[in-house]
């Protein structure tokens, strides 16, 4: 039964192991063990607080990367809009630049028309006049004096006809 109940000695010497033991624990294994523990968290809350500050960076990269683009998209519609409307002052100037064209080309063929016509009006009653003359000559069967009062006096009827 001396297995079973243990004699006081045994209770002591064992107390004593027990105790000289944990001393030794506590002052070699205990302190490394619970700074390495410390040193461990430590380094895990580091860890973390750096991925907390780069998730931060990240956000405000992201904002930034969205600014620029947002920005670069405004420019790009700007530089459109400022490239149409050059286009449409290019386009308009071309169009009225036509319409000049068009009108001086339309206003000298009109001119050129009207020279033309006088042309051949004062062509034909110059002619008129000549026939006039002939027939008269022929009518009359006598000749005017000279021939510079023949022509002034069809002058001056060539002035009282009108021609519409």
């Amino acid at each position: 039964m001396s297995l079973v109940t243990p004699d006081i000695g045994l209770i002591f010497w064992t107390g004593l192991i027990f105790l000289l033991v944990w001393f030794i624990l506590g002052k070699y294994a205990f302190k490394p063990i619970a700074n390495a523990l410390k040193a461990r968290e430590q380094k895990i809350e580091n860890a973390l607080s750096e991925a907390e500050k780069a998730r931060e960076e990240m956000k405000a990269l992201t904002a930034d990367n969205e600014k620029l683009l947002n920005e670069a998209r405004e420019e790009r519609a700007k530089i459109i809009k400022e490239a149409k409307e050059i286009k449409d002052s290019i386009v308009a100037d071309a169009r009225d630049k036509a319409k000049t064209e068009a009108s001086k080309v339309l206003a000298d063929a009109k001119a050129e028309i009207h020279n033309q016509k006088m042309a051949a009006i004062t062509d034909v009653k110059n002619q008129i006049g000549s026939y006039s003359i002939e027939l008269a000559k022929q009518i009359l069967g006598r000749e005017l004096k000279n021939s510079n009062e023949q022509e002034a006096f069809v002058a001056q009827e060539i002035k009282k006809i009108t021609l519409s």
